[in-house]
């Protein structure tokens, strides 16, 4: 029997009064979260609290059992929030947690002051409000001065910060300087966060120095967080270490090892009904059976992924299954498709203010499509589907690097933005004319006398 289905069958069988019956339900809510349970844990406190949005019902509780209320409250509307891509839901839980703080700081409970600033930080975090998140856990980090399962998350949680800030080199001497609480902690979940956050900033680091040193070492912390991810059962946080081992393999080009990894995430996540998190991983598969030419497969995969993302609501990462669907599709020839594919990216992205992905959207239209879009489509792809001008102006940017790097050669140039020389030559001639000149005059071969 699990200490979570006898804390469950001592709530029922126990005739406790209401003040104890809401601390056991907080109490048992926590052990949910620690599992990744969160829609076991709202269930718990559904006596207290409905679920996001909802005001939990605080009358005739003592103020720090009400603090705890709050706290647990607040806590799972900002994961199951983040979880589910819910809108305002961050800022609701940021409302509830800092009720509990003020709560709490009334009452000098110190641990629990810092326990609320930690989960604060977090709701700051994903809302990429990262100096406040820094602030909140440099603050709480002063205080925490005992080494506790309590400080190991509020340092994790800083380390979170510095990657996302990309100062990864600190985020690496954060992780560093505290390893031997982490050794000594017997959390299994916190121990996997802490393998899986230095995985991640040692990923970053290869990326951006290209020192293998740190592949092999990323390699051998993802292994370890799923070790304790293993033993602490917390199957959300396994598919997620089992997920970012599968990009990273397919980033280094073992795509046998990659798909394991990401069949190993899928099944999981299948079997948490994390139809999201599965969409992801889907589309990364696509990604894979692209690069090894198995285009049905790819296809097939990436379909999959738009049709899960398009129930959620979740427009940039629809955008990007998209974009991935339309290549599959163009590859296999099926034009018309591909098109109307790329089309609902650069919308979907355009609509959602992410430029970026706009313009991936449209020059993956244009490698994948080439010469059948310029033939079929001519100006209207770019000017009568609305395209921002800020998009034909990456394009024209792009181009005119590759003419520069290729000192003019238009076949060089078409070669490195993965297009024909006929439709680069296409794009030149109609809707940047002003780089003409870049090029280098196209040589005309001698003609053999009749």
């Amino acid at each position: 029997m699990t200490l979570i289905t006898s804390r469950s069958r001592e709530l029922k069988n126990q005739p406790f009064t209401a003040e104890r019956s809401t601390e056991v339900c907080c109490e048992l809510a926590k052990e949910f979260e620690d599992k990744g349970e969160y829609e076991a844990a709202r269930k718990v406190l559904s006596a207290q609290w409905r679920g996001i949005g909802e005001r939990p019902k605080l009358s005739g509780l003592e103020p720090s059992t009400a603090g705890e209320v709050l706290l647990r409250a607040g806590t799972l509307t900002g994961a199951i929030g983040s979880k589910n891509q819910i809108g305002e839901a961050q800022e609701i839980a940021k409302n509830l947690i800092t009720e509990s703080l003020t709560i709490f700081q009334s009452l000098s409970y110190r641990k629990k002051i810092a326990e609320a600033q930690t989960e604060l930080a977090l709701c700051y975090w994903r809302t990429g409000e990262i100096n406040e998140a820094r602030d909140l856990l440099q603050e709480t980090l002063s205080r925490l001065t005992v080494d506790s399962e309590l400080r190991g998350k509020a340092i994790l949680r800083l380390a979170i910060v510095e990657i996302e800030a990309s100062q990864f080199n600190k985020a690496l001497s954060i992780l560093t300087e505290y390893a031997p609480l982490f050794q000594k902690i017997n959390n299994q979940t916190l121990k996997g966060s802490y393998y899986v956050t230095l995985g991640n900033v040692l990923e970053r680091l290869w990326e951006t120095e290209k020192r293998s040193t740190y592949l092999d070492r990323a390699l051998v912390e993802y292994a370890a967080a799923s070790y304790h991810f293993e033993r602490a059962q917390h199957r959300s946080y396994l598919a997620n270490v089992k997920n970012n081992l599968g990009f990273l393999y397919f980033k280094i080009n073992r795509l046998e090892e990659a798909h394991q990894h990401l069949d190993h995430a899928r099944r999981i996540l299948v079997n948490l009904k994390d139809s999201g998190t599965v969409a992801q991983v889907d589309e990364t598969r696509a990604c894979m059976f692209l690069k090894q030419g198995r285009l049905t497969e790819a296809e097939k995969a990436a379909r999959l992924s738009v049709r899960s993302l398009e129930k959620s609501g979740r427009h940039t990462l629809l955008a990007e299954s998209l974009i991935t669907h339309g290549r599959a599709l163009a590859r296999l020839g099926n034009r018309s498709a591909a098109l109307f594919a790329f089309r609902r990216a650069i919308g979907l992205a355009e609509h959602n203010g992410s430029l970026n992905r706009a313009s991936e959207a449209a020059l993956a239209a244009f490698q994948e499509l080439g010469e059948h879009l310029a033939v079929t489509e001519g100006r209207q792809f770019i000017a009568g589907r609305g395209l921002s001008e800020q998009i034909q102006s990456f394009e024209h940017e792009l181009i005119k690097r590759a003419l520069e790097n290729a000192q003019g050669s238009v076949t060089h140039a078409a070669r490195s933005l993965g297009m024909s020389y006929q439709a680069l030559s296409y794009m030149l001639e109609t809707r940047h004319k002003d780089l003409l000149p870049q090029r280098t005059p196209a040589r005309r071969r001698p003609r053999k006398d009749q």
